[in-house]
């Protein structure tokens, strides 16, 4: 009987798997049906472009064991150690396990600590100017006091506070109110907003001959970049140029005109022929008489987004490689020839310019063609494309105007520009003036009450 209750058991758990069985492989048909119309439909929409201000994710960096790479043995050298203003001796007179007297020493090790001292309150000087008789002469006496080297003309705040605000106001980038919290929470002095201003004001003013020797001192040199961006002043939309020069002596000059024509371009490099101007294929600078070297930067990235406009184009993705290929081939042969003379140098820049020509005439006429407004771009910009390979020293983008540039775009966007002609005038003068003290690796601060205490006769940036 035993046998034959479980020989029924297991016929009827058979029975039921066979059914759940059956019931499973329907499942996954339905399954894979469904799977498959999804599939054929689309089961979300195609993701979209993100917007024109968002930044691409980078691809993350890949490492053989997934962990952070090391920096380079160069690089992981021991902390610099600076000059100790104070040097504290740790020493033991006795052993501190048996108490016995210890004798000779030697440098076990040393730690530095580097520490901020205390802010310190402003200094307030009471000149007090005492005037005494003088019998023979039967008049008051008093002595002359001269504090030009300390203040500005019968002004109350010394050069330094001066030149610390201009140095917060241009370099920092900071408003009026963070200049006027900073002095107050550290050193205790209250300015009102009209006083900040107009200590700038002041610094400018006591600062334009350096200036204009700095803008004398750009006509004479052999490579100039150039580029100009928008500026509004008191609600009116103008334009601030700059000017700068590469090298450890460079120079930053910005001037504000309310055009972008021809005409500034000719005012601020007046009587200017032998300097190379670098920049972008702006029409406004075309009319300069004498070398140009335009941005490549600017051209790659306009065959760049041609490509993408035209990606299943294969005429214009051929062309568009030969115009790059063109560019390395020319940065290649400048590095491997670095030191090449100048005869070298005049006999490989027109065989890369009559490169650019025949990619020019392969598309300038053919209207209806996407390449045709960059070929003539070529064709009309040929001279002006490989001076970096004929002459020393030349950039072949302009990369150094933009980074130039840059700050006043910050303080636009955040500031929204200047109210007044001299608040232009001393927004760009002070951004002359440090902006080539920082180029220079020159101390702004400091160098800014060196000029305001010992004005030189003839003003010169060191």
């Amino acid at each position: 009987m035993i046998l034959q209750d479980d020989v029924i058991r297991l016929r009827t758990e058979n029975a039921e798997l066979r059914a759940e069985n059956v019931e499973l492989r329907l499942q996954v048909t339905v399954l894979s049906v469904r799977l498959a119309a999804l599939e054929q439909q689309g089961t979300s929409p195609a993701p979209k472009a993100p917007p024109s201000f968002v930044k691409p994710n980078r691809p993350k960096r890949d490492t053989p064991d997934g962990k952070r790479r090391k920096r380079d043995k160069k690089h992981n050298t021991s902390r610099r150690r600076e000059t100790p203003t104070c040097v504290k001796r740790h020493v033991l007179n006795q052993c501190p396990v048996c108490a016995y007297h210890l004798t000779g020493e030697s440098l076990d090790y040393s730690r530095q600590v580097i520490e901020l001292p205390p802010p310190a309150p402003v200094d307030v000087t009471e000149h007090q100017v005492v005037k005494r008789w003088c019998p023979h002469c039967d008049a008051w006496r008093s002595p002359t006091l001269d504090l030009s080297h300390q203040v500005f003309g019968q002004g109350r705040i010394g050069l330094g506070i001066a030149s610390l605000a201009s140095y917060l106001r241009t370099t920092l980038r900071m408003t009026i109110r963070h200049i006027q919290a900073y002095l107050q929470t550290l050193h205790g002095l209250w300015l009102s907003t009209g006083e900040i201003v107009e200590l700038t004001h002041r610094v400018r003013t006591a600062t334009k001959e350096t200036v204009e020797d700095l803008k004398k001192q750009i006509r004479q040199s052999p490579v100039i970049h150039g580029d100009e961006t928008g500026w509004r002043q008191d609600g009116q939309n103008g334009y601030v140029w700059v000017l700068t020069t590469p090298g450890p002596e460079g120079i930053r000059y910005y001037e504000y005109d309310h055009s972008r024509g021809q005409a500034v371009v000719g005012r601020l490099l007046k009587d200017v022929r032998d300097a190379c101007l670098v920049t972008d294929f702006y029409a406004g600078y075309n009319n300069y008489a004498g070398p140009q070297q335009r941005c490549w930067v600017h051209l790659l990235r306009a065959l760049h987004d041609l490509k993408e406009e035209h990606a299943q184009d294969t005429s214009v993705l051929t062309w568009a490689g030969e115009v790059r290929r063109l560019y390395d081939d020319a940065q290649a042969w400048r590095s491997a020839h670095a030191t090449a003379s100048v005869t070298e140098r005049a006999a490989i820049y027109p065989v890369l310019v009559n490169r650019a020509v025949t990619l020019g005439r392969q598309y300038a006429r053919m209207y209806d063609h996407p390449c045709k407004a960059l070929a003539k771009r070529l064709m009309r910009h040929q001279d002006e494309l490989f001076q970096f390979v004929l002459r020393d020293g030349v950039s072949a983008d302009n990369n150094l105007a933009e980074r130039t540039i840059r700050p006043l775009v910050v303080i636009r966007k955040i500031s929204g520009g200047t109210r007044s002609d001299e608040g232009t005038k001393t927004r760009l003068g002070l951004a002359t003036l440090f902006g080539t003290w920082h180029v220079r690796g020159l101390n702004g601060f400091a160098e800014c009450l060196r000029l305001l205490s010992h004005p030189p006769p003839s003003t010169s940036l060191p």
